[in-house]
């Protein structure tokens, strides 16, 4: 396939802030267990405005984990997400997250799920966000702005 003009200097220009960042399930899980705070934590991590995006494949994944992810399940509520409506039948949301940043390169991906960054890395200019080392990390963005590297 044809790679956009935007990824012209092997990385997406159409990236800055306010950065929007699309969370995957396990991210907001994994987020509760290291005890970090999702938007405060983002904006340590890139030093700027971070909105975090659901889709409505993750929020419907979510609910269907049950009463022992309430918790996630209040933070995926918060008015501080912004909401973003599937139109696909099926509700498996990594499939949704590929298919949106294949379609949108503004996004940046949340996720610890190895298989699903294994399937970004395949898609030029989509950074990846994970926790590591109780903080948020940043994987495939230029240094000039995004998290330092330790």
């Amino acid at each position: 396939p044809q790679h956009p003009s935007c990824l012209f200097f092997q990385y997406n220009t159409q990236l800055g802030p306010p950065y929007h960042i699309l969370v995957d399930t396990n991210f907001i899980n994994f987020s509760i267990k290291a005890k970090l705070d999702l938007v405060q934590s983002m904006m340590d991590c890139l030093y700027a405005k971070c909105i975090p995006c659901i889709t409505d494949c993750v929020m419907g994944e979510i609910e269907k984990l049950g009463q022992k992810y309430r918790v996630a399940l209040r933070i995926a509520k918060d008015p501080r997400f912004e909401r973003l409506p599937c139109m696909h039948k099926g509700t498996y949301a990594d499939d949704c997250l590929i298919q949106r940043v294949t379609q949108h390169k503004c996004y940046i991906v949340a996720t610890v799920d190895k298989e699903l960054k294994r399937r970004i890395r395949k898609i030029p200019g989509v950074p990846i966000m994970y926790i590591s080392r109780h903080r948020y990390n940043i994987e495939r963005m230029p240094d000039d702005y995004g998290a330092p590297r330790f």
